[in-house]
């Protein structure tokens, strides 16, 4: 019982921590990563609550799904600061 409230604890500050880092990092990027850990904490919430299809169901369809969709609109509209080329007089 006791091992149960300190897993359930750590994984609540991972939850919260990464909730945050969400809203609090500059980079789209760094935020989606951070989103991705929330959403696994969430399913090990899931499986604490012997609840393993929603677990599973969580991290296909919002991990699997979203984060990557997610991921493949930050990678596709990124600018990427190429240095100018000099031409030569």
């Amino acid at each position: 019982m006791v091992l149960e409230s300190i897993a359930f604890a750590l994984f609540a500050i991972v939850t919260v921590g990464s909730s945050l880092g969400v809203v609090l990092m500059r980079r789209v990027w760094h935020s989606a990563l951070m989103l991705g850990v929330a959403l696994l904490s969430v399913a090990v919430h899931y499986v604490m609550l012997r609840a393993e299809f929603i677990a599973a169901m969580q991290i296909l369809v919002y991990v699997g799904g979203v984060l990557i969709l997610i991921t493949f609109a930050i990678m596709l509209t990124e600018r990427v600061d190429e240095p100018e080329s000099e031409v030569a007089t």
